[in-house]
């Protein structure tokens, strides 16, 4: 990060404001996303994440778009908590190919306290080995949040999804405020707080607009807001909605990052439906961060090796696994050479 002036941050922006951003023409739009980026990072330097699911399917909520919930038909194989010699395997390996952040899904409504201690066990394993360590476990007490802040974690992950009045079109079984308490008992606790949405649901710009005005009206922003496209898994009831044009989703990144100017806004899933172009125009719209390897969860996410391919054609550079992210620090960067990113 170049700079650290969080005095003109705002968090008071209206949903008229944010409309006149996504009816900007589309180089006025991108121009003032580009400008503002680059206030703040380094314009060609992308930050890598891994994801892992460290437990998977049998989810009593009824996401719409989730192979993992029990409410839905995807063909999901259910599978236990992983071990932790297995989750030390795989961020070695993250870390190895050049992830500098490593985070641990559960498929769970809220952790029990005893599941959380595997957990923490977890998160001070991957951080000995020198990497940013992010969880997403469904929705925590103010007490499980101080337990994970005390562990070390850096990054909890509860995406709000959608706009407040498009939610239960996706959602009945927990409610929006049951996801903005978990963002104020995660940033009360001192966690950095990753948080975005999914879009291309068969939402309307109105909704994406409302969505991206409660993540910036938050009380801070989140450290790290992950927009996701939509992937469509049989069986799930979203499943067959209407693909949401390429360009609306640049124009989406862009308004992301005029309306959250510090905060890595990433690229997260439905990479692997996108080409080379509209990620590079993701990129000039001022993402700057991704998911590294082949596995989102339970979606696929692009070949790593596509994924160096394509920064090598735009001279892209991923931020050192070893420099970890601070609001006050300006970090290295590494070069992206050879042969291996929702929340």
């Amino acid at each position: 990060m170049l700079q650290n002036n969080t005095t003109d941050l705002r968090t008071d922006w209206s949903k008229t404001e944010i409309e006149a951003l996504f009816e900007l023409p589309f180089n006025d739009l991108l121009y003032q996303a580009q400008t503002i980026h680059r206030e703040f990072f380094d314009p060609n330097q992308v930050q890598v994440s891994t994801l892992l699911s460290i437990k998977t399917g049998a989810c009593p909520e009824d996401c719409g778009y989730c192979s993992q919930s029990a409410h839905n038909q995807a063909k999901l194989e259910k599978e236990r908590l992983l071990d932790l010699d297995e989750v030390i395997e795989k961020a070695t390996q993250a870390r190895n190919k050049g992830a500098s952040r490593f985070c641990m899904g559960a498929a769970w409504r809220n952790p029990t306290d005893k599941n959380l201690d595997k957990v923490i066990d977890m998160i001070i394993a991957v951080k000995k080995i020198g990497l940013e360590t992010c969880v997403t476990l469904g929705m925590l007490t103010p007490a499980q949040s101080q337990r994970l802040k005390a562990a070390g974690l850096d990054y909890y992950n509860h995406n709000l999804d959608t706009s407040p009045e498009y939610y239960a079109d996706i959602i009945t079984t927990r409610s929006y405020q049951n996801r903005l308490d978990t963002l104020k008992n995660v940033r009360e606790a001192g966690i950095n707080v990753c948080s975005g949405g999914i879009v291309g649901m068969g939402e309307k710009r109105e909704d994406r607009v409302s969505l991206l005005q409660q993540l910036a009206n938050l009380p801070q922003h989140p450290q790290s807001v992950p927009i996701n496209m939509l992937v469509q898994v049989a069986g799930t009831p979203l499943y067959g909605t209407e693909r949401l044009e390429p360009l609306e989703f640049v124009r989406t990144i862009a308004v992301a990052r005029i309306l959250m100017p510090q905060s890595y806004v990433r690229l997260s899933a439905g990479r692997a439906e996108m080409n080379d172009e509209t990620q590079a125009l993701c990129f000039l719209a001022g993402a700057n961060s991704i998911f590294y390897g082949e596995k989102l969860l339970t979606t696929d996410n692009p070949d790593s090796n596509h994924d160096r391919a394509l920064f090598e054609k735009l001279g892209i550079n991923t931020r050192q696994n070893t420099q970890f992210h601070t609001r006050n620090n300006h970090h290295c960067c590494t070069k992206v050479t050879a042969a291996n990113p929702a929340g």
